[in-house]
């Protein structure tokens, strides 16, 4: 590990210490690991460095809206490589809150993002994109660049071919 020192005014570093109580940290050394890692995150995401990523997409629409919950869940079956998971709770008599789970190439998953968030009565969408090295193939993600390989996972030695996404540091 690596340490450096950086100089803060009072009035900046008081107000750094209770986001990082509020926050529930125990030092600053993690509290400003987290933030340089979002930090970095954002930069890779806006350059679109990483080949492929995971994500969360989030968004609210109105459920009464004409066929809306229809073409929302039509671009998930036609984009089922990307989607992994959909959470769907709703907020109130009319509106609805989804939270999908995304892999694949960051281009594809931006592009969907994108194409889901601009369906009319889609609002407060939202994409936090991470960025992953993939190691291994499998049939569910043939598009990964990378070797096969398997490993045992259950009591009974089946081995499971499997894909690892490893988030960037």
């Amino acid at each position: 590990m690596e340490r450096f020192t950086i100089s803060l005014e009072q009035e900046l570093a008081e107000d750094f210490d209770r986001l990082i109580r509020e926050r529930g940290y125990t030092n600053r050394s993690e509290a400003v690991r987290d933030m340089l890692r979002a930090a970095l995150e954002r930069h890779r995401a806006e350059r679109d460095e990483g080949a492929h990523c995971v994500a969360s997409l989030s968004y609210v629409f109105n459920h009464h809206a004409r066929e809306l919950a229809d073409r929302l869940t039509g671009l998930q079956h036609a984009h089922h490589d990307l989607c992994m998971s959909t959470t769907h709770v709703h907020l109130d008599h009319d509106d609805c809150l989804e939270t999908l789970l995304l892999r694949g190439p960051t281009s594809a998953v931006r592009r969907f993002a994108d194409a889901l968030t601009a369906e009319r009565g889609v609002r407060h969408g939202q994409l936090n994109l991470i960025a992953v090295d993939v190691s291994g193939r499998s049939a569910k993600y043939a598009h990964a660049q990378a070797a096969a390989h398997a490993h045992s996972h259950d009591a009974h030695g089946q081995v499971h071919p499997h894909v690892h996404l490893k988030p960037r540091r």
